[in-house]
């Protein structure tokens, strides 16, 4: 009877992360699009942490350049769209001023639309990599044709997006504490 307690129970817990999906896609949503007050620390933290992903992230994209076709060319096409998203969040983020203050609401159309290409090729990818699992031959690399390289292109977009929003940020926060010492 304890033997069968353990499957049961590692059923239960996917089951519950499963379950949790949703409910986390939400709050990353809602947490995303929220007016927050710019504070030079955490946009500091925020900078080099993302920077710090992403070149573990094309270094990670050249590597699987060994086992997944292109991996490195979608990464790098991804970061420079998610770049230019950036410079599109930015220009679409609402800016309020207040004495000593400067508080900012990231653009819910654009954060809404990463969020939906993230769950999308997250989909799309377990599908097509299940899919390739199935149908490729004993002696052949099924993840050549998993889309992985897709999923890593989608991935590179939200590092851009993120990297280059946050040095934007940075940039208008200096920018209007400038202001405000003159």
């Amino acid at each position: 009877m304890p033997l069968l307690l353990i499957p049961l129970l590692l059923l239960a817990l996917l089951a519950v992360m499963l379950l949790s999906i949703p409910l986390m896609i939400f709050q990353r949503y809602r947490f995303g699009t929220a007016r927050r007050r710019a504070r030079a620390w955490v946009i500091s933290i925020n900078i080099y942490g993302v920077a710090f992903s992403t070149i573990i992230f094309l270094v990670s994209a050249a590597v699987s350049n060994v086992w997944i076709p292109n991996a490195f060319s979608y990464a790098a096409v991804g970061f420079v769209c998610g770049c230019f998203l950036g410079m599109i969040g930015l220009a679409a983020t609402r800016w309020e001023m207040r004495p000593q203050q400067l508080h900012y609401t990231p653009s819910r159309l654009l954060v809404l639309s990463l969020t939906i290409l993230i769950i999308a090729r997250l989909f799309y990818g377990f599908w097509l990599g299940w899919e390739s699992w199935n149908s490729t031959a004993r002696d052949a690399s099924w993840l050549a044709g998993s889309g992985a390289e897709g999923s890593m292109g989608a991935g590179a977009v939200v590092l851009g997006y993120y990297l280059v929003y946050w040095v934007g940020v940075r940039r208008k926060l200096a920018r209007s504490l400038r202001k405000i010492a003159q």
